[in-house]
């Protein structure tokens, strides 16, 4: 059969290889070989490269394909075309080197160095564009590129060539290991461990960010999770994956297992070590490195000594990867130095000085935990830190086709999400997108109340698991379905508990038989087996996910008649120490976060405000009827007037620590995560009186939650709460994951926003058009900023009319974005009609000549214009001189900022004369 009946046979095959997610080298890595082949021409090769990216996904082919069977080409620019596949993988950690180079030798300009290493680029991206770039510079340019190469070849060895003279029990054991790992990272366990879905199958990609040295957010692909982008400390070798619970960070961590295993990803990675910390929990021997290796992840079957010398002579070579450092059981210490690595410590120690570098220093490490769960003696050793924001709406989307083989099936529960806007937001995490996705059945099937908090969710699931084996035809239950599994929820109620309280997840067949569980309550699914810890002598189980081990213990919390009075009140307190009772064991690693001392105990905080959070939802009005038969209704109403109360002490202590305004500012809180937390178990009582007297106590006319991890989900708690707030107040939420769906859940408080900063929040224009509608409504609302978002000339439009329809309006900040001339003409309508605008912001835009010349001309009437900035936005002469004539007109403007343009002589001259003309400027950049 020819390689093209091949090729036609197995379409199929290759096309779903080829647009697969996840690889780090996808179609450009063919198209690199059919170019240096000869089969592409260049200009083919420029038409397909315009695919969009969701299509460039797939297998590396080819390692180092040298083209045989040719002549070497006779000149460099050739052979750069040639050699291609080769020079992407050995500049991809080299370009640094090879930019300076070129620089140094004038064939560079700084320039062309920055375009090349624009953050948007992947490093492979990167080294495509430098060489595209130097092809088209020329020869000279082409031979000193392939001179450094070859003098960083003969420098410095390849990792790489090191593998053709490794011996046999070296490969036979990295053989065994990605076989091992591959097996281990294949499925996807779901629901109860009664089904499997294969990871390729149902993988989605969530959004990955990290903040460079600049203080700008970039976006990452899984590529570049080991890679050097948004590295701050070279020094170090540890990479943080941070999120909140359910965010994905342990499926992130499986695909990257499973695409080494596979050779797609991290190819420079000669072994990979995978760690639960969960697991290593459990484990309770003190161990070596060697064995921590050998018996936590794969035995080598052959030259144990032999392999563990290579891994110790090449740290380099290896990866090690840490799942759940938030669920280890000691907080990180640096106290206890540990490098000898054959002799036994206990695994804390063993892992803290993995982590530091003190022990295997070269060896990347990538870790996962929640953010507040990581004290600040770890971050100082890390190279960077990674956000898994989780799913965008895209994703969530792709996750129900997945999910449902059933296209029509899949149509149904999108469109439910999208009628339902709170439900949409809880989906941006993962994991309540799974739940959702699961119990589809129950949702679409009309519920008496429709979910709208974390706990509406949750009781979905409860009321799936029992319905799913309810002995009743077609799994019906009935109203007090709660009531008649009281027992089975109570036992695995305090199981969870007392988990929580010793940071245990696993749990052996003991245990459950000691809290009284049977084998009928395992089968419901709330636990599922762990195949890799458990032995033929003693089972062990951990709940589904860690948020329904929070849930369960909520449950018991509120459920059990029997416990403690101030167990509820206590679980709102972390910054008390002394505990007593059930409390002093559930709750005494509830602890304030900011004391050094016992940092230790801060992994646990999370847990216990999800599991507070679950009781105030647990504890509203709307599930009265259910826990009617449960729980009497004095012990639910002291329940109830507990929580609120703890609620008002935590918002009290907020705004007691509330700084007195400097003379001349503006009274302002920047608010802590802790103040978030607050927010959610409010909003999820669903109480407008608790979420009314709350707010009347807080007077601020700034409120600051910068880097607070704020998604759609605590937009929609903020929404709830802050639209009680007495006066208006300046929302300050930039660098945070708000996105479209996060605006729209904003709504309800804009009316007492005078100002929003959404800097760098991923809102595209459809965000945009909902919010200012709103917006144009509320008499307050008198200020937005924007910068680095995803806003085009859509969403222009809108802008034009709330700037002519509010004359109130003061301040509208646009700047990187990728408005253009059009939009900017859009703009000078709006603006032509107002007269109340002080400052405009189009910083980094792209509104070139005719957009400044169109805004020039709307503005030259505005009696109010103070600041105008058009920074960065490849402005010229002809622009300089129409605002020129802006200058010369304005009573009112002080400061033009116009750096980063393309103004030549002409411009420059048209700017001076109109200062001569206009003392009142007093800034012009």
């Amino acid at each position: 059969m020819t390689a093209h009946q091949l090729i036609l046979k197995q379409r199929a095959e290759l096309l779903a290889v080829l647009c697969g997610g996840g690889s780090a080298e996808p179609l450009d890595c063919v198209l690199d070989l059919l170019l240096a082949c000869e089969v592409l021409v260049w200009e083919d090769y420029l038409s397909i490269g315009v695919l969009p990216e969701e299509q460039k996904a797939g297998l590396c082919f080819g390692k180092e394909c040298a083209v045989l069977g040719k002549n070497r080409p006779d000149t460099a620019t050739l052979t750069l075309l040639a050699d291609r596949p080769v020079l992407v993988r050995k500049l991809r950690d080299n370009i640094d080197g090879a930019l300076n180079a070129l620089l140094t030798t004038g064939c560079f300009t700084i320039k062309d160095c920055d375009a090349v290493q624009l953050p948007v680029y992947t490093p492979s991206q990167q080294v495509r564009r430098l060489l595209d770039q130097v092809r088209f510079k020329g020869e000279t340019a082409a031979k000193t590129l392939l001179q450094y190469l070859e003098q960083t070849e003969t420098t410095r060895p390849n990792p790489e060539d090191k593998e053709n003279h490794l011996s046999a029990n070296c490969l036979l054991y990295q053989k065994k290991l990605r076989s091992s790992v591959a097996a281990q990272s294949h499925s996807l366990s779901t629901y109860g461990g009664t089904g499997r879905f294969s990871l390729d199958d149902i993988y989605t990609d969530g959004l990955l960010e990290v903040m460079d040295g600049s203080g700008e957010t970039l976006t990452l692909g899984l590529e570049d999770v080991v890679g050097p982008l948004g590295t701050l400390n070279e020094d170090a070798d540890t990479v943080l994956v941070s999120g909140e619970a359910g965010s994905g960070k342990s499926t992130l961590l499986q695909r990257l297992h499973l695409l080494w295993a596979r050779e797609a990803l991290l190819t420079n990675t000669f072994l990979l070590f995978p760690f639960s910390c969960r697991k290593l929990n459990s484990e309770h021997r003190e161990l070596s490195l060697k064995e921590l290796l050998f018996l936590h992840c794969c035995w080598p079957d052959r030259g144990q000594d032999e392999v563990f010398q290579f891994i110790l002579d090449h740290p380099n070579l290896a990866l090690f990867t840490f799942d759940g450092l938030d669920e280890f059981k000691q907080g990180f210490t640096d106290e206890e130095r540990h490098c000898c690595p054959t002799k036994q410590v206990p695994i804390p120690i063993l892992l803290f000085n993995l982590l530091q570098g003190t022990l295997m220093k070269g060896v990347m490490k990538v870790a996962t935990s929640r953010p507040q769960a990581v004290g600040p003696s770890l971050k100082h050793y890390l190279r960077k830190e990674v956000l898994l924001k989780g799913f965008s709406p895209g994703g969530i989307d792709c996750y129900v086709k997945k999910h449902h083989s059933d296209p029509a099936m899949a149509k149904r529960v999108i469109e439910s999400l999208q009628a339902n806007t709170v439900l949409l937001s809880l989906c941006h995490i993962p994991v309540f997108c799974w739940i959702v996705t699961k119990c589809h059945q129950e949702l679409l099937g009309g519920q008496d109340v429709i979910p709208q908090t974390i706990t509406d969710v949750y009781l979905l699931v409860l009321q799936h698991f029992f319905q799913r084996k309810s002995p009743q035809p077609q799994g019906v239950l009935g109203k007090a379905w709660l009531e008649e599994h009281l027992d089975t929820v109570l036992k695995l109620g305090q199981l969870a508990l007392e988990g929580l309280e010793a940071s245990c997840y696993v749990f052996s067949g003991y245990e459950l038989q000691r809290n009284g569980l049977t084998e009928q309550d395992v089968s419901l699914g709330f636990l599922i087996y762990c195949n890799d810890l458990s032995v033929t002598d003693c089972k062990h189980y951990e709940f589904l996910h860690i948020t329904l081990q929070c849930f369960f213990a909520a449950l018991y919390v509120v459920l059990n008649r029997n416990s403690d009075r101030s167990t509820v009140s206590r679980l709102f307190q972390p910054q008390y120490r002394q505990l007593s009772g059930l409390s002093q064991r559930c709750l005494g690693h509830c602890i304030d976060s900011s004391v050094e001392e016992v940092e230790s105990h801060v992994t646990e905080t999370p847990n216990l405000q999800i599991t507070a959070q679950f009781v105030s939802g647990l504890l509203s009005q709307r599930h009265h009827n259910l826990l009617l038969e449960c729980c009497p209704i004095a012990v639910r109403e002291r329940k109830v007037k507990q929580v609120v109360k703890s609620l008002s002490k935590g918002m009290q202590r907020h705004f007691k620590s509330i700084p007195r305004p400097v003379e001349g500012e503006k009274k302002s809180m920047h608010a802590m995560p802790s103040f978030v937390w607050l927010i959610k178990c409010i909003y999820e009582m669903q109480d407008n009186s608790i979420a009314q007297d709350t707010m009347a106590k807080l007077d601020v006319e700034h409120l600051k939650l910068t880097y607070c991890n704020i998604g759609p989900v605590e937009c929609t708690a903020l929404g709830y709460v802050l639209k009680y707030l007495r006066n208006p107040v300046g929302l300050q939420l930039d660098n945070n994951s708000v996105g479209d769906v996060g605006a729209e859940q904003l709504l309800p408080c804009l009316h007492i926003c005078h100002s929003l900063y959404l800097r760098n929040n991923n809102i595209s224009d459809e965000g945009i058009r909902k919010l200012l509608e709103k917006g144009m409504k509320c008499e307050s609302f008198q200020k937005i900023a924007l910068f680095n978002n995803n806003l085009t000339d859509a969403c222009t439009q809108h802008f034009a009319l709330l700037l002519k329809s509010k004359q109130n309006f003061l301040s509208l900040r646009l700047g990187n974005n990728n408005i253009t001339s059009q939009g900017a003409e859009q703009l000078a309508e709006g603006l032509s009609y107002n007269q109340s605008l002080q400052f405009l912001g189009l910083w980094g835009n792209k509104i070139g000549d005719r957009g400044a010349e169109a805004l020039a001309a709307a503005l030259k009437n505005s009696t109010t214009l103070i600041w105008l900035s058009l920074v960065d936005n490849g402005v010229g002469s002809a622009g300089a001189c129409a605002l020129a004539k802006l200058i010369s007109q304005s009573k009112t403007m002080e400061q033009l900022w116009l750096n980063k343009n393309c103004i030549s002589r002409e411009g420059v001259e048209c700017l001076i004369e109109a200062l001569k003309m206009n003392s009142s400027v007093k800034e012009v950049w």
